[in-house]
């Protein structure tokens, strides 16, 4: 595996994260919504209205949400964990403010793991934006699955008042036999990956703020969880399917992800080192090849 940057910092403990209540100090504004077309949208106006960081909108249901490239965000109401955070950025350079993504990302996978009862690093991340889990049952058909989904937006980048909102949607208390015929091969929800057992909302948001606070606190010192970003990362070693806005695709295989500009690393005999960046705006869909070890 290729890793590059790994001496920013570790995450915090898992026991540790757990041992202490998030602080008033952490969110400057907390607010839940029965319904809204989209909490990224919420927090943009909070921001603009002169919201502190870290601000906070969750929703039962959103009317209008949307992922990656424009693609949407559907889920029943009730089914999903709905959520955005409102940052400041200043304390991080414009290269790097995609961390923040990173640790949203990190810290909905541990408590995904925890209330779900699942075994720590069951939950993969697939670059650029997914959590994953893989299925390896000829039941329940192999391959990825779908089980949350970040959107992260700027504004102001490098000039004096920079802001950053993360958006994720995680399929939380959701049964099989309710998903989108037209998703069910390529999405799951926490509830099936524990093995049907329900998923507390709640508990699933408290954990999650537990797990964020201490590995933003690091953030803002000058340190990121490079190495835990690697170790959940779920193409490195397998060969990609990288498809670009221009519909042109490549298979390739990723052998790792950079820390410091946030890029997948691929192979590529004709560059330096026989391996190239790809930044996530340069591709629309990134797919595991079938059979690609």
């Amino acid at each position: 595996m290729t890793t590059r940057d790994t001496t920013e910092g570790v995450g915090p403990r898992r026991e540790d994260d757990t041992a202490r209540p998030t602080g008033v100090a952490f969110l400057s504004r907390h607010e839940r919504f029965r319904a809204v077309p989209s909490t990224n949208d919420v927090v943009r106006n909070w921001l603009r209205a002169g919201a502190a960081e870290v601000c906070l909108a969750v929703a039962d249901e959103q009317t209008a949400g949307r992922g990656r490239s424009g693609r949407s965000w559907v889920a029943p109401q009730g089914a999903a964990l709905l959520l955005s955070l409102g940052f400041r950025p200043g304390y991080l350079a414009v290269d790097r403010v995609w961390r923040l993504a990173g640790i949203v990302s990190l810290a909905m996978a541990d408590a995904a793991e925890e209330v779900g009862g699942l075994a720590v690093g069951k939950l993969r991340l697939k670059w650029p934006n997914d959590i994953v889990v893989e299925a390896a049952s000829a039941e329940a058909g192999r391959g990825l699955r779908k089980i949350a989904g970040v959107l992260g937006e700027t504004d102001g980048l490098g000039g004096p008042e920079p802001t950053a909102i993360v958006g994720i949607g995680i399929n939380a208390d959701w049964a099989r036999a309710d998903f989108p015929p037209e998703l069910a091969d390529t999405m799951t929800s926490l509830r099936e990956t524990s093995g049907g057992r329900p998923i507390d909302r709640d508990a699933l948001l408290d954990s999650f703020l537990l797990h964020l606070e201490p590995r933003l606190i690091a953030l803002r010192d000058g340190h990121f969880d490079v190495a835990g970003w690697h170790d959940r990362q779920i193409a490195t070693g397998r060969t990609v399917r990288l498809e670009g806005p221009d519909g042109v695709a490549e298979e390739t295989r990723a052998v790792g992800v950079d820390g410091a500009t946030g890029a997948l690393l691929v192979e590529d005999p004709t560059a330096p080192g026989g391996e190239r960046e790809v930044l996530a705006g340069e591709v629309v869909h990134v797919r595991l090849a079938a059979g690609g070890m």
